[in-house]
């Protein structure tokens, strides 16, 4: 079964933005039918609660100092403290640092860490991580700044990743990589098994309004602190500098006032707004950091395939029509309601549809008649913009000619799609190619990613020698860059080489696998069955 993500929001420096960048991307997630927690474990200046107030039916009555106190009680497993947040009948959870009145200050100060660790809190504390990511898909910690017990516990013992936020100034860089190597060395003694941390990093309140200049100057001292730390992720013909980019959340005078859910009222965002830039961090999360060249090459498609996987739209396929074919379309239809497909026609000219084209069906059918209207134009270049095609999207896009439409007159975008001609069995075919692959059909990729996925379950703890060892570690190594660079024939030739090198001669069991090759084998067999759930979505 396939459990939650942790990811700790945290920021050497106070000021940063942290909070809200987490309570904005806690509810996006829920948004895109991601069930999510956010706990907060700033316990010395607790925030959270003030973000999500206007989606808190009641104050929460405990929290993370309750923990403790459940601990010291002889609990075996956590009480239920968090509090479920209305975001459009969504998962959304909240585990605030205590209950909010008079008393917290003088509990929160009373727990001491040391002694609670001595008393064997860290065992408990994995029962809870267990229990929260069974429960949900993502949990969001925001831990306090600095360097201190609590703050090790949010980036060393219970994350899987890390999200660090920092701003434009020497304070907030100096020590981020330093703060990173402290965590990974702290879980390299922990008893629990922890692979080397992911870390997504953030450039918040940068304002580039005013002075242009000197933001691209201050950008690239950024990069230049923080790119080691894409190395990891990153796909490899992405550069380091684009990345941040897509990272960097915009200084908005507005949203510095009070504590508030951008998201909620800029629907939708548009580029230059806080709300804009959160979607791309929310979506590299959802993503698990993964296929950043489609980010690359198309911002709003990556965030609209981690928004549409866990969706359901409200209908299967929207049949776009121009006037002079509404008949055709009407009675196309009405037989694909016979094979049960949610289908509506969508008119061109229809301002309000042509709006909700991209986000209201999976997929578009296109009937042409002649010619492609300026409206279907307009309705495709929306749809497309939303969709990422075949590498890894559930989305498609199918057309249908009238008699007498020749093909070759269609735009060039069109031309490489199956053509289907309206007439008796065209409803039976569309339905066909929307709900199934045509019979003995086989996937190329699916079929290398698949492959290489056996290959690393396949290699075996213990290998007869040091040479083999490396052997094995320098072919993984050549996976993950291979998957980078999209390149699924090198993928399959490595995965070849890595089932041979697995193989029992007879002498197995002299070298223990290192844990450094089986954190690799782990993060890249993630990687590549997400691939494989998208592609078969």
């Amino acid at each position: 079964m396939t459990t939650g993500t942790v990811i700790t929001f945290y920021s050497y420096k106070g000021g940063v933005g942290r909070s809200f960048t987490l309570a904005n991307i806690a509810v996006l997630l829920a948004r895109w039918g991601y069930r999510v927690l956010a706990v907060d474990w700033d316990l010395e200046a607790p925030g959270l609660h003030h973000y999500f107030k206007p989606v808190m039916p009641e104050q929460p009555e405990g929290g993370v100092i309750d923990l403790a106190q459940d601990f010291l009680a002889g609990a075996e497993s956590p009480q239920q403290h968090a509090v479920r947040l209305d975001v459009e009948g969504n998962t959304l959870a909240l585990l605030a640092a205590g209950r909010d009145d008079d008393s917290y200050t003088d509990r929160m100060q009373r727990i001491d860490w040391e002694d609670l660790y001595r008393r064997g809190f860290a065992e408990f504390l994995e029962r809870c991580r267990a229990q929260w990511t069974e429960n949900y898909d993502f949990v969001l910690i925001d831990s306090r700044t600095g360097v201190s017990d609590i703050a090790g516990i949010c980036t060393a013992q219970l994350p899987d990743r890390l999200a660090v936020l920092f701003t434009a100034n020497e304070q907030n860089l100096k020590d981020i990589l330093d703060v990173v190597r402290r965590a990974d060395n702290a879980r390299d003694r922990m008893p629990y098994d922890r692979p080397r941390h992911l870390v997504l990093p953030i450039l918040s309140r940068l304002d580039e309004s005013v002075e242009y200049e000197r933001a691209e100057e201050w950008r690239r001292k950024c990069v230049e602190v923080v790119g080691p730390l894409f190395r990891n992720w990153l796909v490899k013909n992405v550069a380091e500098d684009q990345m941040l980019r897509h990272l960097t959340l915009p200084y908005i005078p507005f949203w510095s006032f009070g504590e508030q859910l951008s998201v909620l009222q800029e629907r939708p965002p548009a580029a230059g707004q806080v709300s804009f830039a959160l979607e791309t961090v929310a979506a590299v999360i959802a993503q698990q950091f993964d296929r950043t060249d489609v980010l690359y090459d198309n911002r709003d498609a990556y965030v609209a395939s981690a928004r549409d996987r866990r969706r359901d739209f409200e209908l299967d396929l929207l049949v776009s029509s121009p006037r002079s074919a509404l008949q055709v379309a009407d009675r196309l239809v009405e037989e694909l309601r016979g094979f049960g497909v949610r289908v509506e026609r969508s008119s061109s000219g229809d301002l309000e549809i042509l709006e909700r084209t991209s986000e209201l069906a999976e997929h578009l059918c296109l009937v042409v008649d002649q010619a492609l209207s300026r409206w279907q134009v307009t309705e495709v270049e929306r749809f497309l913009r939303h969709t990422i095609g075949p590498d890894g999207g559930q989305r498609r896009l199918f057309c249908v000619l009238t008699s007498g439409t020749d093909p070759d007159d269609l735009p060039g975008f069109l031309r490489n799609l199956r053509h289907l001609q309206f007439g008796p069995g065209v409803a039976r075919e569309l339905h066909g190619m929307i709900t199934s692959t045509p019979a003995g059909e086989v996937d190329p990729d699916r079929d290398a990613l698949r492959s290489a996925a056996s290959a690393l379950r396949g290699v075996p703890d213990r290998l007869p020698s040091v040479g083999r060892l490396s052997l094995v570690e320098e072919t993984v190594h050549g996976m993950a860059t291979a998957l980078d660079n999209g390149d699924l024939t090198a993928l399959r030739d490595f995965s070849v080489d890595l089932g041979v090198l697995s193989k029992s001669h007879g002498d197995d069991g002299r070298v223990i696998a290192s844990q450094g090759l089986l954190a690799d084998i782990t993060t890249l067999l993630e990687r590549i069955d997400r691939r494989i759930d998208a592609s078969i979505n």
